[in-house]
């Protein structure tokens, strides 16, 4: 049995734990697998989708699809390739999940129609309708945070979420009703374990979390900019401005 085997068996065995959208009920073979969506773009950050798709699949299965524009690869702001399976069109309408990452090519995402009308679309009837990093912003675009606590990377989180109808939460994770966002780019696996558990149940999403070992020990504490400090803070800054300003911009035209 493979890692993947392992943690589809392992997650299956699972009832289902307390939320507020739930999925299907497990069968009397199991549980039925969850049926995922997860948005690609030009630009996106990989990690974004990587670290969630790892510790999702498992539930998945073949129910996991990777949603483009266009079938085919994608690539991100670093450069590495993912290929989506599906496209706007093929895509299943019933979901239990509709996720969305953040990164660099954020602020196009914003501004294109066709992937605002995909998302307004299928989180329509998805159970829960997620992000990681900007990919909140995203959602607020779609017009689908109006209203929600909501959580996004820290450059951008109290300036742009609110022009989107969020209300901004400093946290790693955000469950309000059927949305759930994360914070920055590594959030998406802490995202991922708080899901799955409301998914299949603690117990199971701990052992997925073990199979991944999962236990990190980051050699410096600089993960916020609390943490940081108002050096490293603004080198940061420097490296996120494009990304920053260029959201601003995306959510005051939608505002205007």
């Amino acid at each position: 049995m493979n890692r993947r085997e392992f943690t589809a068996a392992a997650l299956a065995a699972g009832a289902l734990g307390h939320s507020a959208a739930p999925v299907r009920a497990a069968s009397a073979d199991g549980a039925e697998p969850v049926r995922i969506a997860m948005l690609l773009y030009p630009g996106m950050t990989a990690l974004d989708v990587v670290g969630p798709q790892v510790l999702l699949a498992g539930i998945a299965g073949d129910s996991l699809h990777l949603v483009g524009a266009a079938a085919g690869p994608v690539t991100s702001d670093t450069g590495l390739q993912i290929v989506a399976t599906k496209t706007f069109e093929t895509c299943p309408h019933a979901l239990d999940v509709l996720f969305v990452p953040g990164g660099d090519g954020t602020p196009d995402q914003m501004r294109d129609d066709a992937t605002l009308a995909f998302l307004r679309d299928r989180a329509s009837s998805a159970a829960w309708v997620t992000s990681v990093c900007t990919g909140s912003l995203i959602l607020g675009a779609a017009g689908l945070l109006d209203g929600y606590r909501a959580t996004s990377h820290w450059c951008v989180r109290e300036t742009v979420l609110p022009l989107l109808g969020a209300i901004p939460v400093n946290e790693r994770v955000v469950f309000d009703r059927n949305r759930v966002t994360a914070a920055g780019v590594s959030a998406g696996l802490d995202f991922a374990l708080a899901l799955a558990a409301r998914l299949r149940g603690e117990d199971d999403a701990r052992t997925s979390q073990l199979v991944a070992e999962y236990a990190p020990q980051p050699p410096f504490a600089a993960g916020t900019p609390e943490t940081a400090g108002p050096e490293i803070t603004a080198k940061a800054c420097r490296i996120l401005e494009g990304l920053a300003t260029g959201a601003l911009a995306a959510a005051q035209a939608r505002r205007g």
